[in-house]
C-alpha cells in the first residue's frame, strides 16, 4: 500500500474542509474574484440607489433639476408616477403620483437601500426591500419598450437577491462586524 504525499493529504483535508462548510477553508482564486466582482456589484448598486436619493433630494441636475428638488418642494414621485407610468397599472400609480406618504416612503427606501448596500450591512433587509422597489418601478412601466417582458427593473432585482444570499456585505463592506452583532445573531433576517 502506498503512503500518501503530504500535497494529497492537504488536498484531501481541504476537500473535507470544503464539504464540511468550514469558513476557514482555503479559497480558490476564482472563488475570490467571485467575491470582489460581488462586492464592486453591491457598491455599484449601492451608489445607485444613493444617487438617485441624493439627486432628487437637492436636484443635482441629472434626473432632477435643482428647481424640483425635494428641499425646493418638489415631489421625488410626482414627474414619474404621472408621465412616465404607463400599461395596466398607470391609474394607480397616477394616483399616488406626489402624495406625501408615497414621496416620504421612496426617498427612505433610497437612502435606506443605498447605505445599507454600500455599508454592506442589513444586505437581506436592502435586498427585499430593493427587490420590491424594483418590482413595483417595473409594473410601472409596462411592457417595458425594448422587451415584452423584461426589463432593467428585474436584472437589478435579480441581482438585489444574489447579493443577499451570498453574503456580499462580507467583501469590502461590514457584513462579519455586522453579523456579530447579539441582535443581529438573533434574527437572521437582519443580516
Amino acid at each position: 500500500m502506498k503512503t500518501m504525499s503530504a500535497t494529497t493529504k492537504r488536498n484531501a483535508a481541504e476537500t473535507t474542509a470544503l464539504s464540511a462548510g468550514n469558513p476557514n477553508r482555503a479559497e480558490t482564486g476564482q472563488g475570490r474574484a467571485a467575491r470582489y466582482v460581488l462586492a464592486g456589484t453591491r457598491l455599484a448598486l449601492g451608489w445607485i440607489f444613493l444617487w438617485a436619493f441624493l439627486d432628487k433630494l437637492f436636484g443635482l441636475g441629472r434626473a432632477t433639476e435643482t428647481d424640483n428638488a425635494w428641499i425646493n418642494g418638489g415631489s421625488p414621485t410626482k414627474g414619474f408616477l404621472t408621465f412616465g407610468a404607463t400599461g395596466p397599472f398607470q391609474g394607480i400609480y397616477n394616483d399616488i403620483a406626489g402624495a406625501a406618504w408615497a414621496d416620504w416612503l421612496f426617498m427612505i427606501g433610497l437612502a435606506g437601500i443605498g447605505v445599507a448596500l454600500l455599508l454592506g450591512i442589513g444586505i437581506r433587509v436592502a435586498a427585499v426591500t430593493g427587490g420590491l422597489l424594483m418590482v413595483l418601478m417595473w409594473t410601472a412601466v409596462l411592457p417595458p419598450s425594448n422587451n415584452p417582458f423584461m426589463d432593467d427593473h428585474l436584472i437589478y432585482a435579480a441581482v438585489l437577491a444574489v447579493i443577499a444570499l451570498l453574503n456580499a456585505g462580507d467583501t469590502w463592506g461590514f457584513g462579519r462586524a455586522w453579523a456579530r452583532i447579539p441582535a443581529v445573531g438573533r434574527m437572521p433576517w437582519l443580516r
